[in-house]
């Protein structure tokens, strides 16, 4: 299976990403440590860098049989169809997962105060964070919306959604 994540900066998404891996004992990809790697070996410009080494990642691990968990702000129509072309091209079926936090004032708290959990990262502001480019999703998926909710919570709505999802 893959879990292929998605959703603003702060909304929540590696923090239910890395509870369902550990509850799965899924490989869990996130793009900010993969392209923060790679800036460490002196990369800059990293365009779609993170992401096609990601892809590649999950597609062998998923071929080993291993569930994947991918975290990544997954902005775009292409990143979220590549990641669906990962899971057909090794046979596994997917769940696409929308994290979201409803309520504007507790995100902007969250962007503004969270602390880097990958060394060196330089997290994004909340101006940078309200002006990315974000598709609208286009599919069906679950939708997990943290607002006003400790991580537990958020997490128990997932495990119950992807239960009924299979």
């Amino acid at each position: 299976m893959l879990y292929i994540f998605g959703g603003l900066p702060g909304t929540g998404k590696s923090t239910l990403s890395l509870r369902l891996a550990a509850e799965r004992k899924a490989l869990h990809l996130r793009i900010d440590t993969i392209e923060q790697a790679l800036r460490g070996f002196g990369l800059r410009d990293l365009g779609p860098a993170g992401y096609m080494v990601a892809y590649d990642v999950a597609l062998d691990n998923l071929r080993l049989g291993l569930e994947v968990v991918a975290d990544s702000v997954n902005p775009l129509s292409v990143t979220r169809s590549a990641w669906r072309g990962v899971a057909r091209a090794a046979g596994v079926p997917f769940v696409e997962i929308e994290v979201i936090c409803s309520d504007q004032q507790e995100h902007r708290r969250r962007v503004e105060e969270r602390p880097s959990t990958v060394p060196g990262l330089v997290l994004p502001t909340w101006a940078q964070v309200v002006g990315r480019e974000y598709d609208a999703w286009d599919r069906d998926r679950v939708v997990i919306d943290t607002a006003g909710r400790r991580p537990e919570e958020s997490v128990a709505e997932l495990l119950l959604a992807l239960g009924a999802a299979r």
